[in-house]
């Protein structure tokens, strides 16, 4: 149902997530994040509540692998579950529930973590993580060129409907938040095509929110 790849960025400590599912809505459930602290991709029968949860362990000092490691004491139904984690030094950890569903997979990479769950075939995960270990560019690039990759690979069993694309930085929000919520094809495509739009105006929503007086003009009637 969803295959997913969490990253960090060894240039700028960003922490990202890109991911994409044959149900709707898929970003609404499954990434978090916290700026400083890491990244959580709560996935296959998902409980958004362990998003939070594991969150909370690594930002008392706990590594990905401990966190993950409260999770069955946690969830009474962690057999269902599927999870990943990055930490802020990118560090990392993947939990599989013996009820995770289909054909699934997940790697550790350098600075990254990939998994799947009603994946077409298990090398899917390989090609998620060889790719995002492989390219440059910015975090955002790197996980979309992942996700395609992956898809080319072939993906999940069945057809893919939604997609996510989250990043945080230095601040408090997210720099990077952008959900494709349903298309009947090629979801991934779709979050590639809004990041290609929103990449050149990223700096200007920061520039405006930390110093208004800064910003380029708004683009709206009226303004100067």
């Amino acid at each position: 149902m969803t295959f997913s790849i969490i990253g960090r960025c060894a240039e700028t400590g960003q922490l990202g997530i890109a991911i994409s599912s044959s149900s709707i809505a898929v970003g609404a459930r499954c990434p978090w994040l916290r700026p400083g602290v890491g990244a959580v991709s709560t996935q296959n029968i998902t409980l958004p509540a362990l998003g939070s949860h594991v969150l909370d362990q690594l930002e008392s000092g706990q590594s990905p692998e401990q966190a993950l490691a409260t999770v069955p004491t946690y969830d009474r139904y962690s057999q269902f579950r599927q999870v990943t984690s990055i930490d802020s030094q990118g560090n990392t950890a993947f939990f599989s529930g013996s009820q995770t569903l289909g054909c699934y997979h997940a790697v550790a990479g350098e600075q990254c973590v990939g998994a799947g769950n009603m994946l077409a075939d298990s090398r899917v995960i390989d090609a998620l993580v060889k790719t995002f270990e492989t390219t440059g560019g910015p975090l955002a690039d790197r996980l979309i060129a992942a996700m395609q990759a992956a898809l080319a690979a072939g993906g999940e069993a069945g057809p893919v409907h939604s997609a996510a694309l989250k990043v945080v930085g230095d601040v408090s929000w997210p720099i990077i938040d952008l959900r494709v919520d349903w298309a009947e094809q090629d979801p991934v495509g779709v979050l590639a095509g809004l990041w290609t739009d929103y990449k050149p105006q990223m700096q200007d929503y920061l520039t405006r929110a930390l110093d208004p007086t800064k910003a380029p003009s708004y683009g709206v009637p009226g303004d100067e």
